[in-house]
């Protein structure tokens, strides 16, 4: 490795030895091999857009139609439709219809932990730093 600088501090990172711990390096392989790396990645794609991350957050407490989700995020229906399509798609939103009104709501309910986790984390980096 290295030399890097980090947040103004310089840390040599240097390793003599090719590997130091070869335990803990074969359980972390054996992690990420038992993991799917790629679709984790695809999930937090998802949630790299803005509009579906205030579209999930809306939808965390109540169940919404699109006119509802558009007048609450002030974007267009036509925007947000597009964006649910995307979430349905997998499998963060389900839909309901009663009559011609379609209603939408988080389709697994560790979604909303995830978000309140999330927000939780961010909150404690905020003050610490």
């Amino acid at each position: 490795m290295s030399n890097r600088s980090y947040e103004g501090k310089k840390m040599a990172q240097t390793c003599q030895e090719l590997v130091v711990h070869p335990e803990n390096v074969a359980i972390a392989k054996k992690t990420i091999e038992n993991s799917e790396p790629s679709e984790l990645a695809d999930f937090f794609k998802l949630l790299s857009n803005d509009t579906r991350i205030k579209i999930l957050l809306a939808l965390s407490e109540v169940e919404l139609c699109v006119c509802d989700i558009s007048t609450t995020l002030d974007i267009p229906q036509s925007s947000i439709s597009h964006q649910l399509r995307h979430l349905r798609d997998n499998r963060f939103v389900k839909y309901r219809r009663e009559g011609k009104q379609v209603y939408y709501s988080l389709e697994k309910e560790h979604l909303q932990e995830i978000l309140a986790q999330t927000l939780d984390h961010l909150k404690e980096t905020e003050e610490t730093n």
